[in-house]
């Protein structure tokens, strides 16, 4: 390993070398090295949403220069798996990674290199508080408040001692600033829900008149971060938590909270619209909002109240078409209705049509190769069901839009079988069909292709019930 990062460290080297030759224009250097790679190429997105193939040569490295660079954060993509780098002006950043271990495994090295190790530093230990959320939040509203406090505040403290340290830039303050502060507020959001369950949510309302006391600092427009998964993680936590005054006073007394409510979802809508003022952060709300509403909802009239809504806020001419191609396309997966024949691609190459595969009633789910812990247990909880019900079919859909490698690496590492196990042969073209907005979709058939029912807990009584009615 030692070896790796000394060539990676001279690679970075020679590059802020190539950056002093150039004295005009604004740009970086960014590169890197993967082992174990899942494919031969690195997607690289801009903060203006602009993509680069970046592929990998002879010894897995790739290697690029950005050109009239927007500073910000990048997002890089490898075989299912993401993660972020702040590239500014006259930086010659050089990472190094492992995919068996994608987050924790990264490094930087280079010149901008503190910066991004000090960040992901960070993203590791707010993950880990994210997975340790269930337990913290059972401690009584005093309690959670001082944990996640002292855990807050160490955390500014290291951001000042580092700052003290090192020459950093407005945006990398404002960047390592929001992931301290709003995984904080984030936690402060989500906390009545799974503190007092939904069943008892309207207790939320007993929380001490100062918890919420953090609100007064924040900024719905950080035009900079638009794209940060923790500020947009807290945006849709906070819009969550502020509608419920209007669930409960809306609903009937005694009523259960619900998160597919219309009057809830309508309440997120208008507080999305009347807080934030940024186009781009405002419009991602409202269709994200819109698009989980409408995928779930089964009332017509309930749907069409929040589609003009919707229609009537956002400011984004795609977004619109895509959410009412959307409400076209959840209109043909209708119970009783023929599913939509696509084409798949198997295991060995071959192209089927749907109705190739479908010969019995059959159970259609989804995977992405990203989402490890759900690709795992739908896999074990299927191969467990196709014994307890030997009259259905259970056919796996994996639907990330990579080359066709790394899902059958996927399933050779596992060792699932391979048999009734396929892929879209156009991804965008069946996440669009399918109308998939959530991975733990399942549709249900006969053997004529009949849609019986949508579910979208594997795990669920309810789907059980219905597997042993099809059988």
């Amino acid at each position: 390993m030692r070896i790796h990062i000394i060539s990676l460290m001279l690679l970075a080297t020679l590059f802020s070398c190539k950056k002093d030759s150039d004295k005009d224009g604004s740009y970086a250097y960014f590169g890197g090295e993967i082992i174990n790679p899942n494919n031969d190429y690195v997607l690289l997105l801009s903060p203006s949403q602009k993509f680069d193939t970046l592929f990998l040569d002879n010894s897995n490295r790739f290697f690029t220069k950005l050109e009239d660079l927007k500073p910000g954060l990048y997002t890089f993509t490898h075989g299912g798996e993401y993660q972020m780098a702040l590239l500014e002006s006259r930086d010659s950043v050089m990472l190094r990674l492992n995919t068996i271990d994608f987050d924790e495994s990264l490094v930087f090295t280079g010149m901008g290199a503190k910066k991004n190790n000090f960040l992901i530093k960070l993203f590791l230990e707010n993950e880990k508080d994210q997975k340790n959320f269930i337990n913290t939040a059972q401690l009584a509203p005093d309690k959670f408040e001082k944990y996640i406090d002292s855990a807050r505040n160490k955390r500014l403290s290291e951001f000042s001692d580092f700052s003290n340290k090192n020459q950093l830039s407005a945006l990398f303050n404002n960047v390592a600033e929001t992931s301290i502060n709003y995984s904080y507020f984030s936690a402060m959001e989500m906390y009545p829900f799974g503190y007092y369950g939904y069943r008892n949510l309207e207790q939320y309302k007993d929380l001490p008149s100062t918890f919420y006391n953090f609100r007064e600092s924040i900024d719905y427009n950080n035009a900079a971060l638009s794209d940060f998964f923790i500020y947009n993680r807290f945006l849709y936590s906070h819009f969550n938590n502020i509608a419920l005054q209007a669930f409960y006073k809306n609903s009937q007394e005694d009523a259960i909270f619900t998160r597919h409510s219309v009057i809830y979802n309508l309440e997120k809508l208008k507080l999305m619209d009347e807080y934030v003022s940024n186009d781009t952060i405002k419009n991602k709300l409202l269709k994200n909002t819109t698009r989980d509403f409408i995928s779930m909802c089964e009332d017509s009239t309930e749907t069409a109240q929040i589609i003009s809504s919707y229609l009537e806020k956002s400011t984004n001419t795609k977004d619109k078409a895509y959410i009412k191609g959307l409400v076209v396309a959840l209109k043909h997966l209708k119970p009783g209705k023929t599913l939509p024949n696509i084409e798949l691609r198997s295991y060995d190459n071959a192209i089927y049509k749907l109705s190739d595969v479908i010969i019995k009633p059959t159970v259609i789910y989804f995977w992405s190769s990203s989402l490890k812990i759900h690709y795992k247990n739908s896999h074990y909880k299927s191969q467990d069901l196709v014994k307890k019900y030997p009259n259905i079919d259970f056919i796996a859909i994996n639907i990330n839009d990579n080359d066709n490698r790394y899902w059958k690496k996927t399933l050779e590492e596992f060792k699932f079988k391979t048999t009734n196990e396929y892929q879209f042969e156009n991804p965008t073209e069946g996440k669009q069909t399918f109308a998939i907005n959530t991975i733990y979709k399942m549709i249900v058939v006969d053997k004529d292709m009949q849609i019986v029912d949508l579910y979208y807990n594997m795990f669920q009584d309810k789907f059980e019930e219905a597997l042993k009615q099809l059988n």
